[in-house]
């Protein structure tokens, strides 16, 4: 699939993997801000589908999926916009099942391949609740990415690792996203687990925050998912320009700058 061969010809070429996360339909500029994301450096981006009860997500990517939802955004409006431009690289939708099951599969497939999206992921929905999605979404070139928490025992991990494409979703901690001063060490632990049990690329997100904690897991995991960190800025108006700086601190981080 697009989204796995690409991150796969990245971890090959001696890089480590960055996909940052962007709110989708915050400002007016998402979109843009989408594109500065690419420049910056990102190997794919997360679009967080704005939902109404977005159980995985802490204070600031929950303020930001309300503002887009009191902006009008839904699903289908969202994924238009992307398909209006081409980012250059992998994009990941990012919502919760309620969203997925009330679309349809067929509606929801048909929004995702319009904006050129590769992959899909559903916090909330578990390994054997997702195959029929997976399997579904397979078939369209579409990779469904899966969690893995740091409690989750190596059994399960090694199971969610084999079912899961385009990427392994490795949890940095128990709890919800949100901008943290430092790395949990449960962070570490679940990069070294998973990088065990597979060999599909493995990302840890949720607490990861800054150029320091990318640099940190850098030689422990393929890569990092830093979502809350940045939703802020934008959140505090840094806009386009803003996403660009800081997401240039985080690939000059990974690449040893």
């Amino acid at each position: 699939m697009a989204l796995e061969a690409r991150l796969r010809a990245r971890r090959a070429g001696g890089a480590k993997l960055l996909v940052p996360y962007v709110t989708a339909g915050l400002t007016d500029d998402w979109v843009r801000v989408v594109e500065a994301v690419a420049a910056a450096g990102a190997d794919a981006i997360e679009i967080g589908i704005p939902f109404s009860d977005p159980i995985i997500d802490g204070p600031v990517i929950q303020a930001a999926s309300q503002t887009a939802l009191e902006r009008g955004v839904t699903p289908a409006s969202a994924l238009a916009e992307l398909g209006e431009v081409s980012i250059g690289v992998p994009l990941v939708a990012m919502t919760y099942c309620n969203l997925l099951f009330h679309a349809g599969f067929q509606r929801y497939a048909g929004w995702l391949e319009e904006a050129g999206v590769a992959g899909t992921i559903f916090p909330d929905l578990p390994k054997e609740e997702a195959r029929p999605w997976a399997e579904f979404a397979a078939g369209k070139g579409i990779a469904n990415v899966l969690l893995v928490a740091p409690t989750t025992s190596e059994e399960r991990a090694r199971a969610i690792a084999a079912e899961s494409r385009g990427f392994v979703y490795g949890v940095g901690l128990m709890g919800v996203t949100g901008v943290r001063e430092q790395l949990a060490a449960s962070a570490i632990g679940v990069a070294k687990r998973l990088k065990s049990v597979t060999d599909r690329p493995v990302l840890i997100g949720v607490g990861v925050s800054s150029p320091l904690h990318a640099r940190q897991l850098a030689p422990h995991a393929d890569g990092v998912v830093v979502g809350s960190a940045l939703v802020k800025i934008l959140a505090d108006g840094g806009g386009p320009e803003g996403a660009y700086d800081f997401v240039s601190s985080l690939r000059q981080a990974l690449d040893g700058q």
